[in-house]
């Protein structure tokens, strides 16, 4: 019966985490360029002598769904969002850098470009702009100023593109996308920039919600499971010792 057991409460154990996963893609329905969570789960067999015949149920929440978002015209001017499978490229801690598809971008005081407080990498490092009078990114992600002063752009930076498939990335502690070898990934010069728009976060909520029933009723199935083995185990105790 105790094998029984261990299937019944590591299924129940799953159900809960694969709601949090779940209630977390719901929680950041809004967010720009946010990329859905995906919860695998798979057989695990309980180690040590005896066994063998005990397994129990292993999440993994690491992978993330590679579906476009809807992409909206903002008109702004240092709004982009990126075609296919590129990302933008974001500095973290050290000379670290992540990915990611959020192209909200803003000035800081030192006109530092930054996306959600990171900083935006260009292919020659982090992209300070200069004052300007007009600004233009290109679809190909050239950053292009009008200096005051001055009736022609100049070309600044290129923003550091690369492209990579949803199987080969998960997230970081803050967020952000990473390669899953923990490398770098090499710029790419055919991903394509949408300027003046953003792509919002590819949850479906309809899809969360029956996810999220489904994980509730598999919940409460695996409860039932527990609570008949408890009863099995009472009748058969009974059987041994006579009564």
């Amino acid at each position: 019966m105790d094998a029984l057991i261990y299937t019944a409460m590591s299924g129940a154990e799953r159900a809960l985490r694969g709601q949090q996963v779940h209630a977390n893609n719901l929680a950041n329905a809004d967010t720009t360029g946010f990329r859905a969570n995906m919860e695998l789960s798979a057989a695990q067999t309980v180690n040590g002598y005896g066994y063998d015949d005990r397994h129990m149920s292993q999440l993994q929440a690491n992978s993330i769904s590679g579906k476009t978002g809807t992409v909206k015209s903002t008109g702004r001017d240092l709004d982009v969002a990126v075609a296919g499978s590129g990302y933008l490229t974001v500095q973290t801690g050290g000379a670290g850098e992540a990915y990611t598809r959020a192209g909200n971008m803003v000035l800081d005081e030192n006109g530092t470009l930054r996306i959600n407080g990171n900083v935006v990498l260009g292919e020659g490092g982090p992209i300070t702009l200069p004052d300007y009078k007009a600004i233009d990114i290109g679809a190909d992600g050239t950053i292009s100023i009008q200096a005051p002063g001055t009736t022609t752009m100049q070309v600044i930076d290129k923003l550091r593109l690369v492209k990579a498939e949803a199987s080969e990335l998960t997230k970081n502690e803050a967020g952000l996308l990473v390669p899953r070898n923990g490398g770098q990934l090499a710029t790419d010069p055919t991903v394509v920039l949408r300027p003046g728009h953003l792509e919002g976060s590819n949850v479906s909520a309809v899809e969360e919600m029956v996810a999220t029933m489904s994980l509730n009723r598999t919940f409460e199935i695996q409860m039932k499971l527990f609570s008949s083995t408890d009863s099995m185990t009472e009748a058969g105790n009974r059987l041994i010792s006579g009564s």
